[in-house]
Formats: structure tokens, C-alpha cells, sequence
């Protein structure tokens, strides 16, 4: 397949492309930046050029061009600025989702952000419940897409090395996992139609990915 992949330049982004193209696939990353090509190209990714936030649905549809599959990897970042979790975390998966329909593609993985739907703690902060909101907005969104969609939804984020070994399910405590692992697990879901209308929590485990993928599809 050709992936679209939204955020292509994001740290998950990033350990997900040699993953696709390991396992066959051309991961075409979408970034807002000519000079983040050379490092994504150097991985194998073929690159276009979106701006989340500025561009409009035709414009999402025309990066999708030829490609079978969207992941929406894409997100604000910890910038301490609200009004972009929504314009990027919530707005980028809106248009990403009206895109893919435009361009006739059905599959589509997000990555989402453990336990969302629950409400946020008092004392959170402005931008910690912007970001839940946008999240949670966006998985309800895509869920009632009509797309073939998977949302993703890890725990807490980590740069350790990936370990293989998650646990992935509806309801799934919160906990550590490792971005590596996140991108195995996008993956490992993308190809796999048992995988569609699925939405789990992810965090490290002791069981390996494959395995846990295939046990959560049941």
C-alpha cells in the first residue's frame, strides 16, 4: 500500500516510515516543511508538502493522491498553546477524514491519547483540556466517518527504546509505552481488516505486538 501518513515528520511519524516500507508498503509523509525531505527520504518515505492548519480539504485530498491508506499521526505538540490542539489535533484529523472520502480511500488509523473520553481532571489546565477535547472530538468524528477506521490511543509517551511487548485494549489502564512500540503497532494494524471499527488503549506490556493485535481483534 501507499500510506499517507499525516504529521510525517512527528516522532512517531518518524520510527513508522522504515516499519512500512519494511513490511512492503510506501509511506508518503506529509509535512509542512521542504527541509525536513532529505531525512524522510532517507528512510524511504516519499514526501509532499500539507500545511495542517492552513490548508484546506482539497488540498488533504490532493496529498492523498494515489495513496490507500491514511494514518493521522499529527498533533500540537507540548507548545503550551490550546487553540492548536485544536486546529491541529482536532481540524488536521476533520479535513484528514473528509480527504481521505474525497480521494475514494477507505482505511484510515489515528493515533488518539489514552482515556479522552473521561472527564478532565480539575486543576488540568487550559491546554491539557483543550488537548483531551481535541482528542476525543476527533476519535467520535472518525468513528462516525464511515471510514474503514482504527484509533490508536497510547499512554503516556516515552524515547526508550522499543521493547516489542504492549498491551492493547478497550480498557486498558494508563501507563508508559514507548513511541517505537506505538509505530509497530500502527503497523501491525494497517493491512489487517480484522483491525477495522476498532478503538484501543496502548501501553508497554508483556505481550508482542503481533500477538496483541490479533488478540484484541477478536
Amino acid at each position: 500500500m501507499r500510506v499517507a501518513v499525516v504529521g510525517g515528520h512527528g516522532q512517531i511519524a518518524r520510527l513508522l516510515h522504515p516499519l512500512l516500507v519494511a513490511a512492503g508498503h510506501q509511506p508518503v509523509a506529509l509535512v509542512r516543511r521542504e527541509e525536513q525531505r532529505p531525512a524522510l527520504e532517507a528512510v524511504g518515505a516519499e514526501v509532499r508538502l500539507l500545511d495542517i492548519e492552513d490548508d484546506d480539504v482539497a488540498a488533504f485530498a490532493a496529498a492523498f493522491r494515489d495513496c490507500d491508506a491514511v494514518v493521522f499521526s499529527a498533533g500540537g505538540g507540548p507548545d503550551g498553546n490550546a487553540a492548536r490542539k485544536r486546529t491541529v489535533d482536532l481540524e488536521g484529523s476533520l479535513k484528514s477524514a473528509a480527504a481521505a472520502s474525497v480521494a475514494g480511500i477507505s482505511r484510515f488509523v489515528q493515533v488518539s491519547a489514552i482515556d479522552v473520553d473521561r472527564p478532565v481532571a480539575a486543576g488540568a489546565g487550559e491546554v491539557w483540556a483543550a488537548y483531551v477535547a481535541a482528542k476525543r472530538d476527533a476519535d467520535a468524528a472518525l468513528r462516525a466517518s464511515g471510514l474503514d477506521w482504527t484509533v490508536v490511543r497510547p499512554g503516556r509517551l516515552t524515547d526508550e527504546p522499543a521493547t516489542g511487548l504492549v498491551s492493547l485494549g478497550v480498557d486498558v489502564p494508563r501507563g508508559d509505552v514507548t513511541r517505537g512500540d506505538v509505530a509497530a503497532v500502527l503497523a501491525a494494524v494497517l493491512d489487517r481488516p480484522e483491525t477495522v471499527h476498532h478503538q484501543w488503549n496502548l501501553v508497554g506490556g508483556d505481550v508482542p505486538v503481533d500477538a496483541a493485535v490479533a488478540r484484541a481483534s477478536v
